[in-house]
């Protein structure tokens, strides 16, 4: 999963190199931390948090192949 979400920001962001993705597990829950430069914050999140919404949502699928609820914090 974790890896999921690092290609797809890596490929929105001026500077790839700077994304870096955490993952904590716990029970049946799993938060995934994304971490971006500042300046690429906005394009992370996306107008109206529609980027970061969709990125939730490719993440909540992949986490009900392993019947586990997931949580994406976008951290600057």
């Amino acid at each position: 999963m974790e890896d999921l979400i690092a290609v797809i920001a890596r490929s929105l962001v001026d500077e790839p190199g700077a994304v870096k993705v955490s993952r904590s597990d716990e029970e049946n829950n799993v938060t995934i931390e994304l971490t971006v430069a500042a300046e690429d914050l906005g394009k992370v999140i996306g107008k109206q948090g529609r980027t970061a919404r969709a990125l939730r949502s490719i993440l909540a699928a992949a986490a009900a192949k392993e019947d586990k609820r997931s949580r994406l914090e976008i951290v600057e």
